[in-house]
């Protein structure tokens, strides 16, 4: 267990040195209700020292960098360097975002050309970068899909979702304004056609649908659902959390979706996890685009320019124009590999959660067990014979060296294990996982115990989670001096 850094501190310490100079009484320099009264507390420490700490704190903490991050819905693929490095070059790191246009023209440019990469990649018209994660994302579709309708007089009141949909979907929903309908999935894992035909009518402002859904499986009615939709003037939302199936091998406009949201913190391999910062763009077909946030990336004669003159635009959603080196890392990403660099990618997600779920279908049970696209779920309840939950397959998995998939979700699957291997990942590693997940399958049959006390050589050791929920307990750091936290 590493320590505290208080616990290395020892006075008279020093991580830094300044040459001596001359310098005003600091009285003179800020006023006084801005001084503390009394010095900080803070550890005094070598730079050595720090810099082992706060390394040692890195490795404690399970990242894609460190091992295999099969998350499911989450696409934890590898980040590669060369994006971190090239979107902190002085040029973009220096910039001010009230800069006048015309000292950005490259930064423009590259908001510019990733907005028509975007569209390229999902077929569709226009796109906006604003959107600050894939919730915001779906937030500002949705307000797209309430503006149209009540751009033609319509007060609509319901948008439908399927029972396996992601849960930030209803969330976005009820936050535009809109109440939710469920959608009943089928005995394949889809959309259940003679519900969506039951419950589509004039009330119903449109469909949000993840295609591949999280189930890893492609609609494979979904021009039909389309078609259902739209005879009503339904808007055909996509969410694209699962985008990382379809690159290169289908384009969202083209299976009838209006509005699609991408995450680029998911699909263009931007890190992400430890709360952000994400990208969640959206993309539109041509009838949705003047309806787009303000501003908008324009050209004009080679030169770049942010336009608001869009009078039935939705408004602006985030402060500036996105979060901007994130999209930089995504532009490199989608450069780098090219047209046929970008359906790879596809084909071998496919392709490795495949062979995951063929490795594993003899000793897990595959609820919709048939080709998948890039993720699949199993289900931990037949180990429920030996008093094993999925929670104790997950906590177990971290002794391996490895991150748990995603659990209990979706919810129409009992004790789901949600698995997305992505395509960063090799033969080596997946083989890995899988003689893990027939390892725990074996002790939950011989020493159930040794799960139920998982995981055992982590630096944190199985928490009650029940009780952490019901009674949390946050210590607060007054400094009493100053009045505040």
């Amino acid at each position: 267990m590493e320590k505290l850094i208080f616990e290395y501190s020892k006075e008279g310490k020093k991580g830094f040195s300044l040459p001596d100079f001359e310098y005003k009484k600091i009285d003179d320099l800020i006023p006084e209700k801005f001084l503390r009264g009394k010095e900080p507390e803070l550890p005094e420490v070598s730079e050595p020292e720090v810099v082992r700490h706060f390394v040692k704190l890195s490795s404690m903490n399970h990242h894609v960098d460190k091992d295999f991050y099969p998350l499911g819905s989450c696409t934890m693929k590898y980040n590669p360097k060369v994006n971190d490095v090239l979107s902190t070059l002085p040029g973009f790191t220096e910039l001010h975002p009230l800069q006048p246009v015309e000292t950005v023209q490259g930064a423009l440019q590259i908001l510019f050309e990733m907005e028509r990469l975007l569209c390229e990649i999902t077929g569709m018209h226009s796109a906006t970068l604003q959107p600050a994660a894939g919730s915001h994302g779906e937030l500002t579709g949705v307000l797209i899909m309430k503006k149209y309708h009540r751009s033609k007089g319509e007060n609509r009141e319901f948008v439908l979702i399927p029972d396996s949909a992601h849960g930030t979907n209803p969330s976005s929903v009820v936050s535009s304004g809109f109440k939710t309908l469920p959608l009943k999935s089928n005995e394949k894992g889809l959309v259940d056609i003679d519900d969506l035909r039951q419950k589509m009518d004039e009330k119903v402002a449109g469909l949000m649908l993840t295609n591949p859904n999280t189930l890893g499986l492609f609609e494979e009615e979904i021009e039909e659902i389309a078609k259902i939709v739209h005879s009503y003037d339904g808007i055909m939302y996509m969410d694209g959390a699962n985008l990382n199936a379809l690159l290169g091998i289908v384009k969202p406009a083209d299976m009838g979706f209006d509005i699609v949201h991408i995450n680029l913190h998911k699909t263009f391999s931007t890190p992400h996890g430890g709360g952000g910062p994400g990208s969640g763009p959206i993309a539109v077909n041509k009838n949705l685009e003047k309806y787009l946030p303000v501003p908008r990336v324009k050209e004009k004669n080679s030169k770049y320019f942010l336009d608001y003159e869009y009078p039935e635009s939705i408004g602006k959603i985030l402060s500036f124009y996105g979060n901007f080196e994130i999209i930089v890392k995504a532009y490199v990403y989608i450069r780098m590999l090219g047209t046929e660099g970008i359906k790879r990618v596809s084909r071998n997600a496919i392709l490795n959660a495949n062979y995951l779920r063929v490795k594993l279908q003899d000793h897990y049970e595959i609820p919709y067990n048939r080709t998948c696209m890039h993720e699949f779920v199993a289900s931990g309840k037949s180990l429920k014979e030996y008093g094993i939950k999925t929670l104790d397959v997950a906590k177990r998995l971290l002794d391996f060296g490895l991150h748990a998939p995603t659990i209990y979700f979706p919810l129409i699957v009992s004790e789901a294990l949600m698995i997305e291997p992505t395509e960063t990942e090799s033969k080596d590693t997946l083989d890995r996982f899988v003689n893990a997940m027939i390892k725990i399958k074996e002790e939950a049959k011989e020493n159930p115990d040794l799960l139920k006390e998982a995981p055992h050589n982590t630096p944190v050791r199985r928490i009650n989670e029940l009780k952490a929920n019901k009674e949390l307990k946050v210590n607060w750091c007054i400094d009493k001096n100053r009045g505040g936290l």
